[in-house]
């Protein structure tokens, strides 16, 4: 007797099952996760539980699944390369041999491309099979014209049911695949819609298993929902060996990929793409890139110097004060934390003697960079005073340093590689907090290298 379908309701990031609707998820505390979704529930035998249990069939213990650390191989931890060296520096040096990399991003922003444009330096020594759930077979060659992808060893298979792709990948035996979405693909052992909570799943561990058994490299692509995150069940994340996000205006031509999670590599580490009409270009340099076009002798400007990753990089700091029309002044920030620059300001007036009380203020990251580390308060600062005082700071100076509720500067990491990138862009002056002098060389170094303790030193040494 078929059965009987039911309504049940299931978190989308915890995976939680409940028969009726909560606004709020028991299990992890999440709002507004719960998605229904239409099961068809499997007839019951009348058996008891000690019967189930001695229905349990026995596995036989294979003495070679055990071995000890130092018996294993590390040679099976073998790497290839992807052609694009942004790509393969997120991913720790290069892409794992049997892992599984979730790639998420916003709809149009890239990630078809940039998996279709590996597959050409992949596809001259190794086998690859490209599953797309969302495109025909023509579309994709279409794609690959224009991206230049013309290895013989690419595979086009477009379908959407997990078993049939298990099958083909099990018959040709390719060494690394591409899913193209995960959110497309289903199990019919699963009574519910492609993209649901519980398919997405399924067919995610359906993956790592195959990967791990046949050792071969999988991508799959995510989707994304409102919030930026990957949609479906937070569990998804901790299924995959590596998550890696794909961010960007849409109406800017940067893309910066960056790694959440990497089991096989650091995930401070990020990649810097161009989009052009030929697919994505690497951006080798993006100091350059993020400084191209930075106005000379205007106030509200100011350069620092923070850290992705082992690489330091220069990003101009905008701030913009004007007088309010309204009775409470907006802050805004782009690229900024909104309570770190709340608290910024209200270090200035309470330590450095200046009223914002009336004034709107406005701080910019350009380029679409997002920067969260401490060391960019003091350009920050620097920045918003000099709109302030509309007074230009020198386009020669650059500035780094964490701020203190005190009105103090505290020390940062990585000083040295710091100055050698502001070096190398030609920059003649750097302010930094005094306590990062400690060790520290300035005699190896062609430019100026200034200590300061507090925001008041740091204002009067730039005239402002």
């Amino acid at each position: 007797m078929a059965g009987k379908i039911k309504t049940v309701f299931v978190c989308n990031q915890c995976g939680f099952e409940t028969p009726k609707w909560y606004g709020k998820c028991p299990e992890c505390g999440e709002w507004n996760s719960f998605v229904e979704e239409t099961r068809s529930a499997a007839p019951v035998k009348s058996s008891s539980l000690a019967s189930a249990r001695q229905a349990l069939p026995t596995v036989s213990y294979d003495a070679g699944s055990v071995s000890q650390l130092a018996a294993v191989d590390s040679s099976e931890d073998q790497r290839y390369r992807t052609g694009l060296h942004e790509f393969d520096r997120v991913l720790g040096g290069g892409l794992v041999r049997g892992s599984l990399v979730l790639l998420g991003g916003d709809p149009g922003i890239g990630k078809s491309t940039l998996l279709l444009q590996i597959c050409q330096q992949l596809g001259q020594d190794l086998k690859v099979l490209y599953v797309s759930g969302e495109e025909s077979r023509a579309q994709v060659k279409l794609r690959a014209n224009r991206l230049g992808v013309v290895t013989p060893n690419l595979l086009l298979m477009a379908h959407t049911d997990i078993e049939y792709v298990v099958s083909a990948i099990q018959a040709n035996k390719p060494e690394v695949v591409i899913v193209d979405s995960i959110q497309t693909m289903s199990a019919s052992h699963i009574n519910s819609s492609c993209g649901s909570v519980s398919q997405v799943k399924e067919c995610t561990q359906i993956l790592a298993r195959l990967a791990k058994d046949y050792n071969v490299s999988i991508f799959i692509v995510g989707h994304v929902n409102k919030d930026g995150a990957i949609a479906g069940p937070k569990v998804l994340e901790h299924i995959v060996d590596t998550v890696l996000y794909f961010e960007g205006e849409r109406n800017l031509f940067y893309r910066i990929l960056r790694a959440a999670k990497n089991r096989y590599g650091s995930t401070n580490e990020i990649g810097v793409f161009e989009m052009s009409g030929s697919g994505l270009c690497e951006v080798e340099n993006p100091s350059m890139m993020l400084l191209s076009g930075k106005p000379s002798g205007v106030s509200g400007t100011c350069v620092a110097c923070v850290m992705e990753g082992s690489r330091p990089i220069l990003a101009e700091i905008q701030a913009l004060v004007a007088k309010s029309n309204f009775g409470v002044p907006r802050r805004m920030s782009t690229g900024f934390d909104y309570n770190r620059a709340a608290l910024i300001i209200a270090v200035l007036e309470k330590r450095g003697g200046f009223f914002f009380g009336n004034l709107d203020a406005y701080i910019n990251v350009v380029g679409g960079l997002r920067l969260d580390e401490p060391a960019v308060d003091l350009p920050v600062a620097l920045a918003l005073i000099s709109s302030l005082l509309d007074r230009p700071i020198d386009d020669k100076i650059i500035a780094f340093g964490e701020i203190g509720l005190a009105g103090e500067l505290r020390s940062v990491t990585a000083v040295e590689q710091r100055l050698r990138e502001a070096e190398r862009m030609g920059f003649e002056r750097c302010i930094l907090p005094q306590s990062c002098l400690k060790g520290l060389k300035r005699e190896q170094f062609g430019m100026e290298i200034v200590g300061i303790r507090s925001i008041g030193e740091a204002f009067s040494y730039v005239k402002l």
